[in-house]
């Protein structure tokens, strides 16, 4: 019963068809699927990710076309950020984000790992982690068909950042809640504030690392289009995150009990300063309903929702997505 690192991170986006041009089309990711959001089925959920969606790769966006502007603070999931296979993969993205005139930062050193920070259109806050000196979780496999050479691909998350006011409450739910065990720290980019602490799980490395950010000169943040909605961690299976469940209401903190999203099982609950925490099962996977080669092709529908597909179609603006 051990947390095995990042499932996946959802995020918002104002517009989902720029949101997939910028994704395969720059970032080279895959559109693994085209679904919708189970607890709103008038907006898109579109899912990136390698070759085929493993656990852990994936970075999910829901379409809230009125989303504005996001405040960042406090009380945030405050980066997102991907890997790649070595530092010269972190290269050759230093110059194909200026190729494609996105707003990034020179290639820095962070935790001994060198990083690459840039913003999307919509100014989701991301960074590219080089996995040169990487050991811990596998990534995944970049898609052979993206416009990036499969050598330099995205091969999955990397550590997620958190940045609260009080880290307190968060280090005990990572901590003695989940099992996060603390590895080090490095210092903030805010001089008089105080070093980022990192946390990790399961075989650890980027792939299941958690940075805390602790912040005393933010204000809570306000989310909208660029802003995470939540992050997502894995389990093994349906058996243990009934286990799961149970030890969480133990711990008296509320959960949603379990969520059937169909391509995988979910668990949801907050952690004292308001992050919102996804436990996820690695199974069955985004393969479930479609064949691999046209994965996200066609807006797909878990089969609890078939008998609506025309009423929610109907009321999707058409989004064009090829395996081309």
């Amino acid at each position: 019963m051990e947390i095995k690192g990042i499932h996946h991170v959802s995020a918002i986006t104002a517009n989902a068809k720029n949101n997939y041009h910028f994704y395969t089309k720059v970032l080279g990711m895959r559109l693994v699927k085209k679904s919708v959001n189970q607890d709103d089925t008038s907006m898109y959920h579109l899912f990136y990710a390698d070759e085929i969606g493993r656990p852990g790769t994936d970075l999910t966006f829901f379409e809230i076309p009125r989303a504005g502007h996001t405040y960042a603070g406090n009380n945030s999931i405050s980066l997102t950020s991907l890997r790649v296979a070595d530092d010269q993969a972190l290269k050759y993205w230093e110059n194909r984000l200026k190729e494609f005139g996105v707003d990034h930062e020179p290639i820095t050193t962070q935790f001994g790992r060198s990083v690459l920070f840039f913003t999307d259109p919509e100014g989701q806050r991301l960074a590219i982690v080089s996995d040169e000196k990487n050991e811990g979780v596998e990534a995944g496999v970049p898609w052979d068909k993206s416009p990036v050479p499969q050598e330099q691909g995205v091969t999955g998350l990397g550590p997620v950042k958190l940045t609260v006011p009080d880290p307190s409450p968060t280090e005990r739910v990572i901590t003695e809640v989940m099992g996060f065990r603390l590895v080090g720290s490095y210092s903030s980019a805010k001089a008089d504030q105080p070093k980022i602490k990192v946390y990790e799980t399961g075989q650890g490395g980027t792939g299941a690392e958690i940075h805390l950010e602790h912040r005393t000169d933010l204000p809570p943040e306000r989310p909208g289009r660029g802003s995470v909605h939540h992050v997502a961690f894995r389990v093994d299976n349906v058996k243990e995150l009934e286990e799961w469940k149970e030890k969480i209401k133990l711990s008296r903190i509320p959960n949603s009990g379990l969520v059937d999203r169909y391509y995988f099982q979910s668990l949801y609950f907050r952690d004292p300063n308001g992050i919102l925490f996804e436990l996820a099962t690695d199974g069955p996977g985004f393969a479930t309903d479609e064949d691999v080669d046209h994965l996200g092709e066609s807006v797909a529908l878990p089969p609890f929702f078939e008998d609506k597909r025309e009423e929610i179609e109907a009321g999707l603006k058409p989004l064009e997505t090829t395996n081309e």
